[in-house]
C-alpha cells in the first residue's frame, strides 16, 4: 500500500509538473506573440505565481518520491534507466532555474510598460528569445524522463 500511494503521489506530482510547464509556456508564448500588453502583462504574473504554486513543490517532490520509490522496490540507482532519468531530469530543471528568474523579468517589464502605456522593451523579446531556448531542452528532457520511467529500458 506504501508504494502504490507514493506511486500516485509521483505520478500525480509529474502530472503538475509537466502540465503546468506546458500550460504556461503555450499561455506565456502566445500572449507575448500577441502583442497586446494588457494581456501579458497579466499572463506573465500568473505564470510566475504558478511556478511558485505548482512547479517549485513538485519539482522537489519528483526526486524524493522517485528515490524513495527505488528504495522500496529494491531498484538500484545504478541501474541504466535510473540515472539517465535522473541526469536529465537535472538537465531539466537546470534549464527551469534560469527560466524562472527570465519570467520575473519578463512580468516587470510587461508591468512597468503597462503601468506606462509603452509597448514592451526590447529587453522583454530578449528575455522571450532565452526563455525559448532555455525551454525545448528542459521540455526534450521531459519527455526522456517519461519515456524512460514507462519502458524502463535495460
Amino acid at each position: 500500500m506504501e508504494y502504490l500511494f507514493v506511486k500516485w503521489l509521483h505520478i500525480l506530482s509529474s502530472t503538475l509538473l509537466f502540465g503546468t510547464g506546458i500550460g504556461s509556456a503555450f499561455y506565456l508564448l502566445m500572449t507575448s506573440l500577441s502583442h497586446n500588453l494588457p494581456a501579458t502583462a497579466t499572463v506573465t504574473r500568473i505564470v510566475v505565481w504558478a511556478d511558485w504554486l505548482f512547479t517549485a513543490p513538485t519539482v522537489l517532490l519528483q526526486p524524493l518520491s522517485g528515490f524513495y520509490l527505488l528504495h522500496l522496490a529494491g531498484i538500484p540507482f545504478a541501474t541504466p534507466w535510473v540515472w539517465w532519468s535522473a541526469i536529465l531530469y537535472g538537465i531539466a530543471i537546470a534549464c527551469w532555474i534560469p527560466v524562472v528568474a527570465l519570467q520575473i523579468k519578463m512580468r516587470d517589464c510587461a508591468d512597468q510598460a503597462a503601468h506606462h502605456g509603452d509597448t514592451l522593451p526590447p529587453i522583454y523579446w530578449q528575455h522571450l528569445k532565452w526563455w525559448v531556448v532555455l525551454g525545448i531542452p528542459a521540455l526534450i528532457a521531459f519527455l526522456l524522463v517519461f519515456y524512460l520511467m514507462v519502458f524502463k529500458p535495460q
